[in-house]
Order: structure tokens, then C-alpha cells, then sequence
């Protein structure tokens, strides 16, 4: 705690400094497709990817298809062979980061590659249906001059040419049956299909492109529909908002005061708050969330028909047709209204009530709620062999502050020797006890107490979860307890003396202005099982902006 004051209340120190509270924010970065996320086989981003025991990843289908064609099983990256065939197991964390990308970049068409070149191969330019193989723009010149070749049935080029191919006549699927909806071949119409409507692949596709355009638009309806339905929700939940802030400002700093201070005697009184605005927010957050839902299965599905209407594979369009094709809206979202507006009469007279309620109550119970925690005062002294090297102490050990200047010191194992701190020579293991500091024309400190086995060298985390029950300022306005996360308190008035009490049984730390008489924060149901002793940090000077003492004073 000294040279630069830090902004923020608890996780790191900037060089020598406070305790700090807020851990740093994860940067958003890039997701660049590299080679990890591309299989070696199909050339594409991994769809279901497995792990070999070599430690190289291909897609599942893919390195099964490697293998059903070869009398043994070898890795194809580095060709190491096993001895029995792997149980291939998905590797999870790789296929949600391949999901991840696919989500993020609009798919591609697969990229094939020539299977008649040898070393580096090719990109195919077209696929044959008859010979089942995919050729670059050289080996394609056989089909295009020789006449037997000229027959066969060309395509753009495809990875899995076998679903393009009937199965009962290994003959290229070429027609369409609209009697029984599939493709069918030229053998399969003079027997299973003799005197069904059949017609060409490209008649079929044409027609189902002009419907899939419809629906694609009736999609796009669909999306627009929701947009403006979260629109509506979010300015009605705007509109109760604008209401409700004014009234929720003037009574937030008394509720909480009521809250911290007496929270176990008025629990009641904060529920019927809260119960007053959850129905509105469940609801608003369930439909919000059901909308952006369908949406995002919306833009799926209109991803999907944007692909499909403008496609040349034919019979992957009828394929996936059925299942794309009229997309039923469920909901009827306009007709679903919400009543987020009716209960702020009620609310604002419930805050009313409250805020004369809490006030009155305040009155009368925090100034004697401070005359009785006095009676536990004790006698608090800094302890040299704790405090920072750069921190000068008074000779009666109750002030404290920020020299600027490095002291040659022993570095003992209890001294801090970055955070600018020091702690009071007196641990306590029970009961209660109570203590007063002057923090009057600082910008920056920290008070409270800390376990007597907290770490105390370089960077520390300020937090209850690791033994600090504090409260610090910063830039003279922001008040923050270090709870976990941090808590931003709304003092109304800056106080000049801060109070501090500790029931070790109970596990309760509280915070006060002595002088009006207002509570700061407590840290409620809290274990301790270590000596506690009080923490003290003028915090860095700042160039002489911060440089008054914090003082120990007489209760």
C-alpha cells in the first residue's frame, strides 16, 4: 500500500499498494481456425473427433472409414500401427471447440481433393456417380474426351459419393419418386417403383427450391417477430424500471442501513420488497430467455435454406427437405402480454411505508446499538515487527503512515513487504471487542481484521474467503467492503471516524460512522477458528494527497 493508489477493493496490488478486490477481467480474443481443428483426412473442421493413442485427433466417421478399408489399423498422420483396433472414444473438449468455431463462421462447402493424384493432391473439380471418385481438372480429361467415360454421370464434387449411389443397384440416383418421397435410380422404376410419378432429380429440386424460398422467408418472418417481442419486453421491463428507480434510490441507503445493522429483527420487511418485483422479472427474464431460444433455432434453420436454395445437390436438398420444410410457430407470441406496470402503485406505497418505518427504527436503534458495542472497547497498539517497511509509526504505536520512503528493516516472516499494511499487537480467540480509527482527510485506507496466518508477502487477495474482513476507500468516494465479490456501500456521508466491532462466536464484523451514528457494512455468519488481530493500511500517499495519518483513538 504505497506508491500508486489502485481503483478497485480486492485481488491484486499495482507495484507497492492496496489490497485489492476485483479479480482481472478474462480479454475476449479471436477464435482463428488453425491446424488443431482441422482433420488430416477430410480436409474440414472436426465433426465428432476422436483421439488415437499416438495422440493425433481425426473425425470419427472419417477414421473409420480409413480403417474399414485397410487390413490394419495405423494412425494415417504418422502411420503408426496398433496391435488391435482403438476403442475410439469422442474427445469432448475438442468437439466444443470445433462446435464453437463452426457457430462462429458460416460453413463452408467441403473442400475435396483429387484422388488419382499422387503427393500433393489436387482440389476436385468434379465427382462421377458411375466411377465413384472425385478428379482435379487433369484426370477429369479422360471423361470429357473418351467416349465410353462421356456417358457416365458427372457432379460437383462431394465427399460421401456412396449416398449418391442406390444401394440395391449400385446405380447413380438420378430420379426422384414423388409416391413413396425418395430417390430412386433407373433400375428401381421397373419394379419397385413401376408406375409410381417419378421425374428427374433437377424437376424435383427446382420445385422444392421455390417452396424452400417461401419457407425461408416465413422464417425470417418468425425471427423478426421475436426480435420485436424481446423489444417489447425489454422497454416494458424499461418502462416499470423508470418508475420504480426514483423511489428505489431514495430508500436503498436506509433499507440497506436496516439490513446490514438489524437484518436478523426486519428480514420480513426486505421480503415484501423483493416479492413485489420478482413475479414481473421471473417472468420477464423466462420469456426473454424462450425467445432467444427459438431465435437462435430460427437463424439455424434459416442458415440451413439459405444453403439448400441456392444448391446444385440435388439429393441432399430432398433429403433434408422434409425436415426443414414449414416450420411451426408453437406460440403465438403477440397475443402474450405482460402485466409488469400494475403492482408499482403498491410497490412505491410499500416503499413508502418502509422508508418511515426504517428511518424511525434507525433513530432509535443504532445510537444505541454503538453506546453498547463501547462497552467492548480495548486498548489497541501497531505492532513494528508486522508493519511495511515503508510505513512510519508513532512511538505510543497508534498512528500510522505512508512515508514514501523504503526503511531498512529486517525482513521478519509476520512483516508485510508489499502491501503497505501493519496489524495491532493484540489477537483475539473470543469473545468481543470493539476499536475506533481516525481516517479523516485520506483518500485512500483499509480497516478491519484479518486472521493471524493470512499471507503477508508479495501480492495478496483481499477477501473473507481468505481471512480479511475489511472495508476500504478509494479516490476519496468509492466505499467498498471486501466480501466475495466486492461490495460497492452507498455512504451518504463521509465518515471521519470508523468504528469497528467483532463477536467472535457469533462470526460477526460490523463497521460504523461514529459520529452519525450510521452503520457501513457487516460481515455476517462468518467462522473463525484463527487469533484475529485488526488490520491497518494508510494506503500510498500519492504525492502528499493522502498523506494524513490513520490514528488509533479513545473510545
Amino acid at each position: 500500500m504505497a506508491e500508486s493508489s489502485p481503483t478497485s477493493t480486492k485481488g491484486k496490488v499495482t507495484r507497492r499498494g492496496s489490497l485489492e478486490g476485483l479479480p482481472p477481467l478474462m480479454s475476449s480474443t479471436s477464435f482463428p481456425l488453425s491446424e488443431e481443428l482441422q482433420c488430416s483426412i477430410c480436409l474440414d473442421v472436426f465433426t465428432d473427433p476422436v483421439s488415437t493413442p499416438c495422440g493425433h485427433n481425426f473425425c470419427k466417421s472419417c477414421l473409420n472409414t480409413c480403417w474399414n478399408n485397410s487390413q490394419t489399423c495405423s494412425c494415417p498422420y504418422c502411420n503408426e500401427t496398433f496391435t488391435q483396433r482403438p476403442d475410439l472414444k469422442i474427445n469432448t473438449t475438442l468437439r466444443e471447440i470445433s462446435e464453437h468455431y463452426k457457430e462462429k463462421n458460416p460453413a463452408k462447402k467441403p473442400r475435396i481433393m483429387c484422388e488419382i493424384c499422387e503427393g500433393r493432391k489436387l482440389k476436385a473439380l468434379k465427382s462421377c456417380l458411375v466411377c465413384q471418385s472425385s478428379y482435379c481438372q487433369t484426370h477429369l480429361e479422360p471423361h470429357l474426351r473418351v467416349a465410353g467415360l462421356k456417358k457416365h454421370k458427372l457432379m460437383d464434387p462431394v465427399r460421401n459419393l456412396e449416398d449418391y449411389i442406390c444401394q440395391k443397384h449400385d446405380r447413380p440416383l438420378e430420379l426422384f419418386c414423388r409416391d413413396d418421397q425418395t430417390c430412386v435410380c433407373s433400375f428401381c422404376i421397373e419394379k419397385d417403383h413401376e408406375n409410381h410419378n417419378t421425374v428427374p432429380l433437377e424437376e424435383e429440386s427446382k420445385e422444392k427450391k421455390t417452396e424452400l424460398i417461401k419457407t425461408q422467408t416465413d422464417v425470417q418472418q418468425m425471427i423478426q417477430d421475436r426480435i420485436k417481442k424481446i423489444q417489447e419486453v425489454k422497454h416494458s421491463a424499461g418502462v416499470r424500471k423508470i418508475y420504480s428507480e426514483k423511489e428505489k434510490e431514495d430508500h436503498v441507503e436506509i433499507l440497506t442501513d436496516l439490513i446490514r445493522s438489524i437484518e436478523r429483527c426486519h428480514t420480513k420487511l426486505l421480503k415484501m420488497m423483493e416479492e413485489q418485483q420478482k413475479p414481473a422479472e421471473k417472468q420477464e427474464e423466462e420469456l426473454i430467455e424462450e425467445l432467444e431460444l427459438e431465435i437462435t433455432e430460427l437463424k439455424m434453420r434459416n442458415t440451413e435454406l439459405e444453403q439448400l436454395s441456392h444448391t446444385e445437390d440435388h439429393l441432399h436438398l430432398l433429403q433434408s427437405y422434409s425436415s426443414l420444410h414449414r416450420p411451426t410457430d408453437t406460440r403465438n407470441w403477440p397475443e402474450i402480454s405482460l402485466k409488469t406496470l400494475e403492482n408499482l402503485e403498491t410497490l412505491r406505497k410499500t416503499l413508502d411505508h418502509l422508508k418511515d418505518t426504517v428511518e424511525e427504527k434507525l433513530s432509535q436503534t443504532v445510537s444505541a446499538e454503538l453506546k453498547w458495542m463501547q462497552q467492548y472497547a480495548v486498548d489497541v497498539t501497531l505492532d513494528p515487527d508486522t508493519a511495511h517497511p515503508d510505513l512510519i509509526l508513532s512511538d505510543d504505536g497508534k498512528r500510522v503512515r505512508d512515508g514514501d520512503i523504503r526503511q531498512k528493516l529486517p525482513d521478519k516472516p509476520q512483516r508485510f513487504d508489499y502491501c503497505v499494511c501493519v496489524l495491532g499487537k493484540e489477537g483475539f480467540s473470543s469473545g468481543r471487542f470493539y476499536f475506533e480509527v481516525q481516517v479523516k482527510g485520506k483518500t485512500d485506507w483499509d480497516l478491519g481484521v484479518v486472521r493471524e496466518s493470512i499471507n503477508r508477502k508479495g501480492q495478496i487477495t483481499a477477501s473473507a474467503s481468505k481471512g480479511f474482513w475489511t472495508v476500504v476507500l478509494r479516490n476519496g468516494i468509492e466505499y467498498k467492503a471486501c466480501a466475495s465479490p466486492p461490495v460497492s456501500l452507498p455512504v451518504k456521508v463521509k465518515p471521519q471516524r470508523v468504528g469497528v466491532f467483532v463477536d467472535y462466536e457469533e462470526g460477526l464484523v460490523l463497521f460504523y460512522d461514529v459520529e452519525s451514528s450510521s452503520h457501513i457494512y457487516s460481515f455476517t455468519s462468518q467462522t473463525f477458528t484463527d487469533k484475529l488481530h485488526p488490520l491497518f493500511s494508510p494506503c500510498p500517499n500519492c504525492a502528499g494527497k493522502n498523506s494524513n495519518p490513520l490514528i488509533i483513538t479513545p473510545v
